[in-house]
């Protein structure tokens, strides 16, 4: 749909014009990328060093180990939208504070309300306390679960799998089962209305229900 590719543009725009905590230690601002119409969102925590410097999500070598797992279930990564919960790399890497989190949670939001995807697949931990804060990601990864009317889909982030070759073939079996997920939600009973990112985040557990 254009009318889609103009309003995420225009978010596009947005990210890369606003001014934050971390807008002082990074290059620039790293927005979303991808289709506006696919049923599916990859979010991953924070763009790393060469994200930074090229101004997109995903390119370093976590984002090139994304590219392949997304070929292996036969997808490029134009067919997908990806981001992050925070467009500005935090300094060394490190973890985004709640406080850098909540400078950037406006565009995640805006992001998902536009795309509404059928299924968000969270890439590690950091983006599964943002969405599921009452989950481990070595608990509930390769297992969808609803909460209010989004589905997501916790999977270990690439780059632990790059730190960390063991769990290299858990995520590859883990991104194998994301088609058959997005088939299978398809079935799923209609759910209730969007709630914002964090709005209600400490009541979160109670709304989890795992559907695979």
């Amino acid at each position: 749909m254009e009318d889609r590719s103009i309003a995420l543009q225009a978010i596009t725009t947005d990210i890369k014009q606003h001014q934050c905590s971390l807008r002082r230690g990074c290059i620039q601002a790293v927005p979303g990328e991808g289709n506006p119409n696919s049923p599916v969102v990859f979010i991953g925590e924070g763009p790393g060093r060469v994200e930074d410097e090229e101004g997109r999500p995903f390119v370093g070598p976590a984002g090139k180990l994304l590219t392949n797992l997304l070929e292996s279930v036969g997808w490029q990564r134009s067919d997908v939208y990806i981001t992050n919960v925070v467009k500005c790399r935090p300094p060394e890497n490190r973890d985004p504070l709640p406080e850098e989190v909540e400078e950037h949670k406006e565009f995640l939001q805006r992001e998902l309300d536009l795309i509404q995807p059928k299924l968000i697949v969270l890439l590690g931990r950091h983006a599964l306390h943002w969405f599921l804060p009452d989950e481990k990601i070595s608990q509930c990864k390769g297992r969808a679960k609803r909460k209010g009317d989004r589905v997501y889909f916790p999977i270990y982030h690439p780059a632990a799998a790059l730190h960390n070759p063991n769990l290299a073939s858990t995520l590859k079996e883990d991104f194998l089962k994301i088609p058959a997920v997005l088939r299978k939600i398809a079935e799923l009973p209609v759910a209730p209305s969007p709630t914002p990112l964090r709005a209600e985040v400490k009541s979160a557990s109670k709304q989890q229900l795992s559907i695979f």
